[in-house]
């Protein structure tokens, strides 16, 4: 088993003008907001919305004629899922591809648009695997894993190459980890090109799989997480050997700093990225201090998220910031009673969004309701001179 930097640079050679070699940019917002010099590779802007295409077009560009006949097969919902297809159906290689049951439709169509075959099966991506393992065997497909195998992490490894040819200066790159296969790859690229830059992994909370690798123990991984591309539960054989030596340390992060870090990277640098791809910043925001005045690479590795979900993110920040504010406010239900609450808000400038009435709350008179009035504010100072004005006309205010 290995992975050299000449296998990279091979790699690269091989994936030219079939995958794009997307932009590194200084980001000057990002880098006053942290502190840090921020270096940002928008993997998103692949034709598939992240970096997996490379892995993707490289194995598959790997493969001999007899086995391109044959055709592959591998388990996925998500990034790898569409990098396959799109470039299997690119170079005329058939390309089966297993979801787990409760896959969401888009996912189900964007493969399918893409030219794969898609086959629902298993409860869970453990499940998946094992019928993507049956199918190989039964139609004699090559297995292709989403992270732990050689041709994917030397494709993947491309992204390195590249972020550090184009921002030589960078001290530190912060790289997610899901199976492994993006920072293995890069790990050894970037160490090839520049021996002192420091490697630092980034994993969700709920799945810190190569974090309990490191230590010797057994992975509690388990949740909903909205970096659902790292969502992992046990890092790939291959990815861990390679990439564990070159990785200085790995930075858990919570579901709120994933969350904030998606924000920002919309309302700040005007770009959308899900929640794995967010990870960089996300690692950078939680811990400020580890990076202070060093220049850091981000690697932005995907932009594929529910148009939902980045509403509901983009509408709990701001409440995070306290420009949507809720004012629960206990009064009599009596007419005017709410003509003179909103006129009090309308007169400090805030702008009304929602109104919800009360009136079985069992810790209010029965001649009283509680009034849910949603409000967006300018910030939190503005938020609390609403509030105080509420107050000195006389209005009684609770914690929603």
């Amino acid at each position: 088993m290995s992975v050299t930097f000449a296998d990279i640079q091979a790699a690269a050679e091989r994936i030219a003008g079939h995958v794009d070699r997307t932009p590194t940019r200084y980001s000057r917002k990002l880098s006053e907001l942290t502190g840090a010099e921020v270096w940002l590779k928008f993997e998103n802007l692949h034709y598939t919305s992240s970096f997996k295409e490379r892995g993707a077009c490289n194995r598959l560009s790997q493969l001999s004629p007899e086995e391109r006949k044959r055709g592959v097969v591998a388990a996925s919902a998500g990034n790898h899922a569409s990098a396959l297809a799109y470039h299997g159906s690119r170079l005329g290689i058939p390309v089966t591809i297993v979801m787990p049951e409760g896959t969401p439709f888009v996912k189900i169509e964007k493969t399918e648009r893409y030219g794969g075959k898609v086959v629902i099966k298993g409860a869970d991506f453990t499940e998946a695997t094992n019928h993507a393992r049956e199918l190989q065997a039964r139609h004699d497909y090559i297995f292709v894993s989403a992270f732990d195998d050689e041709g994917i992490v030397t494709g993947q490894g491309t992204c390195g190459l590249e972020f550090v040819e184009d921002a030589p200066d960078l001290d530190a790159l912060i790289i997610p980890i899901g199976g492994g296969g993006l920072i293995a790859g890069s790990a050894i690229a970037a160490k090839a090109l520049k021996p002192d830059i420091r490697i630092f992994g980034v994993e969700a909370a709920m799945y810190p799989s190569f974090t309990a690798r490191r230590a010797g123990e057994p992975p509690k991984c388990s949740g909903q997480t909205i970096a659902e591309g790292i969502a992992i539960k046990a890092v790939g054989e291959i990815p861990f050997a390679l990439g564990n030596p070159l990785i200085e340390d790995v930075l858990v992060v919570d579901e709120a700093d994933f969350e904030q870090a998606v924000a920002f990277y919309a309302t700040v640098e005007k770009t959308v990225v899900e929640g794995a791809g967010a990870g960089g910043l996300a690692a950078l925001l939680r811990y400020p201090e580890r990076f202070k005045g060093m220049k850091v690479g981000l690697v932005v590795c995907g932009g594929n998220i529910d148009p939902r979900i980045l509403a509901m993110v983009l509408n709990r920040e701001l409440v995070r910031e306290h420009r949507l504010v809720t004012y629960r406010i206990v009064g009599d239900d009596r007419p005017g009673m709410m003509a003179g609450m909103t006129a009090v808000i309308g007169k400090m400038g805030g702008n009304i969004i929602d109104i919800h009435h009360n009136r079985l709350a069992l810790d209010v008179p029965v001649k009283g309701a509680e009034y849910d009035i949603q409000v967006e504010t300018r910030d939190d100072d503005h938020a609390e001179e609403i509030g105080k004005a509420l107050e000195k006309k006389g209005y009684v205010l609770k914690q929603p």
